[in-house]
Parts: structure tokens; sequence; C-alpha cells
């Protein structure tokens, strides 16, 4: 075991849950800390509480969805600190439905942010993290990328969502074994969250204004999506704090995958043996019938919701 320990750590979405929390062990390992988020205020904030704890901090506000600020933040990170040797491509958005009612508009952000955000972060460190890792025999790095248990399964009614956490789940397995072609210093792991209070079913707030559809209204299922998601979220039992803790520790023990909820992982071994099976997908709701029965009457139901939802 190697304990991660001083260095610099880049951290998306660094102003609240597993960000903000990242940024706060960080700080307590004595690591240099650039905290990277969308939201302006909630980042100053922050920032300045992580320098409260003693860290130097470069905090830049991005949206990991442009390219040009993802790599602005890069070239702002190797002049002040050099190659960081943690990256946690951790920015994230939510979003539910049926799969066929996301507008166009709602495709390019939740992928924008979602998967692009972090294949931009992975095109703009990786190779900067190379660099030291050939320049210093002693170097290690760690990139670690925020995808969710949507990208081990699939649920129903989130569509969107799941696409995008299935693309970073490949994208990071995919740089696990890139890397190791290419050296033995730098690890890729991969989050997989389930419902953990973040703030994460409150997205909509900061979508761009150029990416909402005026013309388009919410549908029955997408509104059925944010009640289901608000109720999950919020009476999750597992922190951000201790998710986050956990990410160190698998970086420490250079451990790939990263579950909140071990448990959950039930629902992948059914998919897999659907899937070697060749058998048609599995009733996501087989253990809960109760939830699958709600759902299919509040999307058939006159009425927007059901209380039971």
């Amino acid at each position: 075991m190697t304990r991660v320990q001083g260095g610099t750590a880049v951290i998306t979405g660094a102003a609240s849950g597993f960000g903000l929390e990242a940024s706060r062990i960080a700080a307590a390992r004595g690591m240099k800390v650039v905290m990277a988020d969308v939201q302006q205020a909630a980042l100053e904030r922050a920032a300045g509480e992580i320098e409260g704890l003693g860290a130097d901090v470069l905090a830049v506000q991005v949206d990991v969805s442009k390219a040009a600020e993802v790599e602005e933040l890069g070239a702002q990170t190797l002049k002040r600190f050099g190659a960081p040797s943690f990256v946690f491509n951790n920015a994230g958005v939510g979003a539910g439905g049926l799969i066929w009612e996301h507008t166009l508009k709602d495709w390019e952000w939740v992928v924008g942010v979602n998967l692009m955000g972090v294949a931009h972060g992975v095109r703009v460190f990786t190779p900067m993290m190379l660099a030291a890792a050939k320049a210093d025999a002693a170097y290690q790095g760690h990139i670690v990328n925020t995808a969710s248990m949507a990208g081990m399964i699939n649920a129903p009614n989130m569509g969107v969502y799941n696409v995008t956490k299935h693309a970073v789940v490949s994208l990071s397995e995919t740089l696990h074994q890139d890397l190791s072609l290419v050296t033995d210093q730098i690890h890729a792991h991969v989050l997989c969250p389930f419902f953990v209070p973040t703030g994460i079913h409150q997205s909509e707030r900061n979508r761009p204004a150029d990416l909402h559809d005026a013309a388009a209204q919410r549908t029955k299922s997408q509104l059925i999506a944010q009640a289901m998601s608000d109720k999950a979220v919020t009476s999750g039992k597992v922190s951000a704090a201790q998710v986050a803790q956990w990410v160190y520790e698998a970086m420490d023990d250079d451990r790939f995958y990263v579950f909140s909820h071990p448990k959950a992982l039930s629902s992948v071994q059914t998919r897999l043996e659907d899937i070697m099976s060749l058998r048609n997908p599995s009733d996501p709701f087989a253990a809960r019938p109760e939830i699958g029965q709600n759902l299919r009457a509040a999307l058939l139901a006159d009425e927007s919701l059901r209380s039971e939802i």
C-alpha cells in the first residue's frame, strides 16, 4: 500500500458533494488543491474553507463540458503547481425521464458534462502526468472518474443519465488498460456511487441558458423521475464524506472499482447473467415489485404524479 500524500489534487465539481469532501481530505493529507466548479459563489466559499484548513488552493470556475475551459484549467494547474498527482474528474449532472422524451438540448447538456467533462479531464491531464512520471521514477499519479451505479445497470426512466455513466465506466476501464501498456506509475479508478445526498438531484439549477429548450415543457416521465430522484438522493444513508474517504482508500490500495453500496452489486450480477444466458433484461423491480407497479401506474395515469412514487 502506498498512501496518497502531498502533491497536487485537481478536483472538478469541487464546490459540493464528493468534490468538496475530497478537497477536505486532500488538505488533511498535505496536498495542494486545485478546485474547479461551474458555480462561482459556491466555489469561492468552498475554496475559502479549504484554504482555512491550511492548503494552498487554486480555484477556477470551469464548465467541464467546454474543452477550452478544461484546457485552461490544465494550463493554470501546471503553471502554479506543476503536474498533479491526483485528478478527480467528478463534476456531473442528473436527468431522468423516458429515453425518447429527452430533447436534443437534454442530450447535449448531460453528455457534455457527464461524459465529455471526464474525457476532457483525461485528455488534458494524463499527458502531463505521464511526463512527470518519465521525469521522476518516484512519481505516482491517480486519475479517478466519477461514474455511478447507473453505469453498471440500466434502471428505467433514467436513459440519458445511464448512457453517460456507462460510457464513463467504459472510458475508465479503457484508461486503466491503456495506462498499463505504458506506465506502472499512474493508476486509474472509477467511482460508482448509488444514492448519496450530494445535491445532484438539483442539477437543473446549473444548466446553461443556451441548453434550455424554451419551447419544451417537462414531460410526465421527467417529473416522475425528478420526484423519485429527490426522494432517493435525499434519503441516502451513506454520506458524501464516507464516499470521498473510500476514494482515497482505493487509491492507497491501487483498487480500480470504488462502490458506495456493495450490496447493489447483486443487480450487476443479474445483468451479467442476463447477457451470458442470452436472456432478456431482468425486471429491475423483481425484489420490490410495488415500486415498478407504482411507476407504471403513474406513467399511465392522467395526473402528472402519484404520491406513491
